[in-house]
This record gives structure tokens, sequence and C-alpha cells, in this order.
């Protein structure tokens, strides 16, 4: 009787099925079929295989130990042992250089190498002195007379008038060259105008005394006084209070 049949014959004769035994062993039901039927192909191989015939027969009351040897019997034997050497055995030896105490002998040649072709270096470089240029201060250009070229500065532009320097009434023309708030009032504190000169306008206002102009944009727009061009108030973003015509007051 071969082993299959053998298992077969032990489980119908412990009453069981073959969804018992596979619930008992935890071995799938088609497995346990192919096994009765001497089909140990699905096993995986033959240490699964030897697993699985061990468990059947300790289920199904027989010794498992026979049973397994019979299956190796029928299937090439008990596989021969491994040696732990053979496995882990390099395929290449491995050299172990051996420590060595440092050269001193050299060391102190190497050393003495260096020392002696620095004195050599030393020696032909004189003191070691670096030549330096001397550096003098620049000195301005005279003329023939013997006195400086007087360098002339930027020229400035008044951008309001002091008091006295207008007489008569005070026309002021504001020109903007981007949006920009302003506030005009006269001597008297009366509102000329208060708003947003939108860019590309020009307005113009009179006072009989002269007048105060708040800027939110100092460089945003050019003025007029009276005909008189006074270009930017300040500069760009800059806000800027200007006082125009007044004679007892100063711009600010």
């Amino acid at each position: 009787m071969s082993i299959g049949s053998g298992l077969a014959q032990a489980r119908r004769s412990a009453g069981l099925t073959v969804a018992e035994l596979s619930a008992h062993t935890r071995i799938r039901e088609a497995l346990i079929h192919a096994i009765e039927r001497d089909d140990f192909s699905q096993c995986g191989g033959d240490f699964y295989a030897r697993g699985h015939v061990r468990n059947m027969a300790k289920a199904l009351g027989l010794d498992p130990e026979a049973v397994v040897h019979e299956y190796d019997e029928l299937h090439g034997g008990v596989p021969l042992p491994v040696r732990a050497a053979s496995v882990f055995q390099a395929d290449t030896p491995i050299k172990i250089r051996e420590s060595r105490s440092p050269n001193w002998t050299m060391a102190m040649g190497v050393a003495l190498a260096i020392v002696v072709v620095f004195g050599v270096v030393k020696t032909m470089g004189g003191r070691g002195e670096t030549p330096t240029a001397e550096v003098r201060p620049a000195v301005p250009a005279h003329s023939e007379a013997g006195r400086a070229f007087d360098t002339p500065g930027p020229t400035r532009r008044p951008n309001s008038l002091a008091a006295g320097t207008v007489s008569g009434p005070v026309v002021l023309k504001i020109s903007a060259k981007r949006s920009s708030w302003l506030d005009v009032k006269d001597v008297s504190g009366k509102k000329l105008f208060s708003g947003t000169l939108e860019a590309g306008k020009t307005s113009v206002w009179r006072a009989e005394k002269g007048m105060k102009v708040t800027f939110s944009d100092g460089g945003a727009v050019s003025l007029q006084l009276n005909g008189k061009d006074l270009g930017a108030p300040g500069r760009r973003g800059q806000v800027v209070n200007r006082s125009y015509g007044l004679r007892d007051s100063t711009p600010s």
C-alpha cells in the first residue's frame, strides 16, 4: 500500500472527512486530496511534503516518523546534512595585514629636509622684506596762478519762493506726471483743493497773498509759480509741505 493510500484508509477508519482533517491539520483540502493520490508535486518540495505527511499521520493516529521514513525511501532518501564550514567558506582568502610601528627614521629624515629647504630659501631671500610701493595722496590740479580749480557743485533749483520774492497775486500751476493727492489752502486757511490730481492733468490756483500746499508724492508733480518753472517739490514718494508767496513764513 502506498503512502497516500495508507493515509486515506487511516482517515476513513478514523471517521474523518477531508474537510475535518484539513481543519485539524491546517492543510488545504485540495492538497490532502493530492497527497492521498500520491501526488506530492503541489507540496512545494520534499521539505514541505515531509511536514504535511508527518502532520496527517500524527492526526490520524499513525507513527509519523515511520510514514516520513517510508516517504524518504520512495523519494530518494533523507537529504545529507550540510556542513557549516562549506556554507561559510570564503571563495577568496582574506589577507589580514599586520600592523607595523611607524617608521620614525623616515619621519626624522623628512623633517630635516624641510628645515634645510627653509634655511636655503631664507638665505637666498635676504631679510625677507617685501618691497611696497609708496602711496601718496592725490593732489588736485592747479591753474597757472597756483590755485586749485574749483569743481562746480550740482545746481539746486528752488522748489518754493521765500517771503518777499513774489509781489501781488500768487498763481500756482501744478502738472501731474503720476496720480497724486494734493491739499491746497490760501493764507487764511481756506481750502482751494483737496483730492487726487490724475496723471497727465494740470490745475492752476490763484491766491492774493500766498498759499500752502501738501504733496503726498513730491516727485509725482512739477510746478510753475507765476510762470516760473520750479520743477518737482520733492523726491518720489516723499510727503512735502510747501509755502508759496507768504511774506511771514519760509518754505518747509
